[in-house]
C-alpha cells in the first residue's frame, strides 16, 4: 500500500484521505459526509480515498495516525491539511477551495 499511497498523493488532482476503521461509529458518519462532498465535484476534480487503519497498520503508523477518523488533504505530494476527528461536507469543501492549487 505504501507505494500506491505515494503514487496517489503525488497526483496533481487533490486527494482527501480518510483514515478509518470498521468498528468506528464516527468513521461511518464521516463516510456519509464524504459521499455528500464528492457529489459536488466532477470525476477528475477530487479523489477521496478511505484507508482502513487495521488493514494498513504500517502506513498508519508511518503517518502517525493514532485516532480515527483522521483526514488528510494532499496535492502534488504535499500535505495541505490534516485533522483528527470528523468534519462536515460543507466545511471540507471550503477547506479544499482554500488549500488546493488550481
Amino acid at each position: 500500500m505504501t507505494n500506491d499511497f505515494t503514487e496517489l498523493i503525488n497526483s496533481s488532482t487533490p486527494v482527501l484521505i480518510d483514515f478509518t476503521a470498521t468498528w468506528c461509529e464516527p468513521c461511518q458518519k464521516q463516510a456519509n459526509e464524504l459521499k455528500k462532498l464528492i457529489e459536488g465535484y466532477e470525476e477528475d476534480e477530487l479523489i477521496i480515498m478511505q484507508i482502513d487503519i487495521d488493514k494498513n497498520a504500517k502506513l498508519s503508523r508511518s503517518l502517525k495516525v493514532e485516532q480515527v477518523p483522521t483526514l488528510m488533504l494532499y496535492q502534488n505530494g504535499k500535505m495541505l491539511w490534516r485533522k483528527t476527528g470528523g468534519e462536515w461536507a460543507d466545511v471540507l469543501q471550503r477547506i479544499i477551495r482554500e488549500k488546493v492549487e488550481i
